[in-house]
């Protein structure tokens, strides 16, 4: 097959990589550092197997900043661009899908699109209707930061949103670029399958809320959280997976899916969708005011990243907390060695992790990692597991 995969991110490079093992795959992106970087086979971004494969695996994969060159000839598109959420609107910006796609119909392809960006309910259905489109199909995602590829080659799930050939034929694309065998495939209308992304979702926030707010409530009466999530976990029903406390849940997926879902709800009664981003909010105040209690003059960020093995800062936790302490007049300094800057989020970067550590009162780390296990006596974290999972 001839696949274009429009958007190099993690969603967009990782099923590009996979289909490249057995078809002509075309990655088109807007930013010509990745392009470049992929065309010497090196990922831009941080995930062990796409690395791995790009430099090791027999791959026909080629990116381009060229749509004329991406468009020609091609049976199925792939959109993977990023939809944020918007709060004024309270709704995801998908204005780069419908430029995708309005491109699509002016140039009356005849190949199959399907939407791997996160959409509202209702968004697929709605725009092939506004638009004069038949070729439109849905199929969600379901990739963790840093493992994409291995959730590809691994999936949990593979679900389409339609229920035709076409669909099945996408679906086998998957299934034959996958490592892991009997994989269970899932064909739904394209709104079901929206819905199965943002409920999805929204559970696995509701799991960290959970297990956050029952550690704000050990660390408030002076009780050891972690025996009580692992007395908890042992209830299979429940489970000793998923638990690891946090100063909130963040990254690309949790918190705008689940302030969507949220959104799909405002004329239908609820109210544990709302609760689950609220709690988020109030999680992050509890932590603050933890650290204020410390009383700290100078307090150190170690790493902005939400997660071990990602280079990904993007509503990461950590920042929220920082930005609440900084307005209580605390000093702040950062740890990221991903960043060259003498400056972030008007904070100053310290290069020098032995500086970092020397000169913090306190250090705060959402994630907690050898480097820093010298100076535990300084560390304030509810990493209590050591795992993201």
């Amino acid at each position: 097959m001839q696949i274009l995969v429009i958007g190099a991110g993690y969603v967009g490079l990782s099923n590009a990589v996979l289909l490249a093992q057995n078809n002509s795959v075309v990655l088109l992106d807007v930013a010509p550092d990745k392009v470049d970087k992929i065309n010497n086979r090196i990922s831009p971004i941080s995930d062990k197997e796409i690395e791995d494969f790009l430099a090791n695996a027999k791959l026909d994969l080629r990116a381009t900043l060229d749509k004329e060159e991406a468009y020609n000839d091609v049976d199925f598109i792939i959109i993977a661009t990023p939809t944020d959420y918007d709060a004024e609107s309270d709704y995801f910006n998908t204005a780069s899908i419908e430029s995708i796609l309005e491109e699509i119909a002016e140039r009356d392809l005849n190949s199959v699109v399907v939407i791997k960006s996160t959409v509202p309910t209702g968004y697929t259905k709605k725009t092939q209707a506004k638009l004069g489109l038949n070729n439109v199909i849905f199929s969600p995602e379901f990739l963790r930061e840093g493992k994409a590829l291995y959730d590809n080659l691994y999936p949990s799930r593979i679900l389409v949103g339609e229920v035709s050939n076409r669909a099945k034929q996408f679906a086998n694309l998957l299934v034959e670029g996958a490592i892991k065998k009997d994989i269970d495939v899932l064909f739904t209308h394209s709104t079901e399958a929206e819905a199965v992304k943002l409920f999805s979702n929204t559970y696995l926030a509701m799991r960290v809320a959970y297990f956050n707010e029952l550690d704000s409530y050990a660390e408030e009466q002076n009780l050891d959280s972690k025996q009580i999530i692992t007395g908890v976990g042992l209830d299979p029903r429940i489970g000793q997976h998923y638990n690891n406390s946090s100063f909130g849940y963040g990254g690309y997926c949790l918190p705008k899916d689940a302030k969507q879902l949220r959104a799909n709800y405002r004329n239908i009664p609820s109210v544990l969708i709302g609760a689950i981003v609220d709690a988020n909010s109030t999680r992050k105040k509890f932590i603050a005011d933890k650290i204020a209690e410390k009383k700290p003059e100078l307090v150190g960020i170690y790493r902005l990243i939400m997660k071990h093995g990602s280079d990904n800062f993007r509503d990461s936790s950590i920042q929220d907390v920082m930005s609440n302490i900084k307005s209580r007049g605390i000093r702040v300094v950062i740890y990221e060695p991903t960043l060259m800057e003498d400056e972030a989020y008007d904070s100053e970067i310290i290069q020098s992790l032995d500086e970092f550590k020397e000169m913090s009162d306190l250090i705060i780390a959402n994630r907690v990692d050898d480097k820093i296990l010298d100076v535990s006596a300084k560390v304030y974290t509810r990493d209590l597991f050591g795992s993201d999972e």
